[in-house]
């Protein structure tokens, strides 16, 4: 799903403007390459952000929003409607019980840990459905501060950053097989960039079924937003529906049932992979120490928490009970 920039105010004053940007463009051209996998190109926006400042914040925002909304339409092209079908069911009840879960603990934890109630209820969104989207999509329902938008997103980035890292070892170090370990990272990973990135590492059907199942849990931004809405006392006139998932479904639909569009779907899906890789750098190069800084260490323990029992708990249930 697509991601929002956090506003960032560095002084590397021993960088010019024209050096930052060419500094920036060569590590943006890098990712291009064939090699660079989803988890380099996060490293290397990392890397990036600490030291130097972004040169290009406002049209890396806007690039982030499209180009990660082209890049899961475009994986689309390479998905079957009946085995997406099929993932989706599997998925279901996780996802409502994992939606559920958190969205309880995550309310008792920010009333207990005194947590500013709109951050609070942003950051469990952010964990519960779709990271940065669900934060971006529920935040002019609530009427959140750019404070508390930022603090949100700042916790969901951070713990996505880690999660692109962590999870592929874990899943192998458990044997996961690729129906497990694709829908672990649907449940436990928060935004769809990272969550795609992780389980086209671990493998092709575990991509099929990790993006599959997070795009139909993201699709609970709707309903969850009106409720929200009523919740809140805002009204639902602010409440925005995620389209371009109508897109990935007209994308599965067309690989199923068009035989010529078949020569295609491989160039298609590489451009798409190569669209979510300079999706995560761009990510990556807006994550810096100071942006990490001003999250705050409640707000950050609060999404500590949330994340480590979603991933607990969904990866007992899909490894016990799936």
């Amino acid at each position: 799903m697509d991601q929002v920039a956090i506003n960032i105010n560095h002084n590397y004053s021993f960088f010019s403007l024209n050096t930052r940007k060419g500094i920036f463009i060569l590590a943006l051209l890098a990712c291009l390459c064939p090699g660079v996998t989803p988890p380099i190109a996060l490293l290397l926006g990392l890397i990036l952000a600490q030291v130097i400042e972004h040169p290009f914040p406002a049209l890396s925002h806007k690039a982030t929003n499209w180009l990660l909304k082209i890049s899961v339409v475009g994986l689309g092209f390479g998905m079957n409607v009946f085995s997406a079908i099929q993932a989706g069911r599997e998925g279901i009840l996780f996802t409502i019980a994992s939606i559920t879960l958190v969205f309880t603990v995550g309310a008792l934890a920010g009333k207990y840990m005194k947590v500013d109630k709109k951050t609070s209820f942003l950051i469990s969104a952010g964990t519960a459905i779709c990271g940065g989207s669900a934060i971006a999509a529920l935040s002019p329902v609530i009427k959140a501060e750019e404070k508390q938008i930022s603090v949100a997103l700042g916790a969901v980035f951070i713990l996505n950053s880690i999660a692109l890292f962590i999870f592929p070892v874990i899943g192998h170090h458990l044997h996961l097989s690729q129906n497990q370990f694709g829908l672990w990272c649907a449940i436990a990973i928060h935004d769809t960039s990272s969550v795609v990135g992780a389980a086209s590492h671990y493998g092709a059907q575990a991509l099929q079924v990790a993006t599959t199942v997070k795009l139909a849990r993201a699709l609970w931004i709707v309903p969850i937003a009106f409720m929200t809405a009523f919740a809140f006392k805002t009204g639902s006139k602010n409440v925005k529906i995620p389209y371009f998932i109508g897109l990935f479904i007209l994308a599965m639909l067309v690989n199923t049932y068009v035989p010529f569009i078949k020569p295609a779907v491989p160039y298609i899906t590489m451009l798409a992979k190569i669209g979510l890789t300079v999706t995560l750098f761009l990510i990556g190069s807006g994550l810096s120490f100071k942006v990490l800084k001003s999250v705050g260490v409640v707000p950050l323990v609060q999404a500590v928490m949330l994340w480590v029992m979603i991933s607990g708990v969904s990866l007992w249930a899909i490894t016990s009970l799936a």
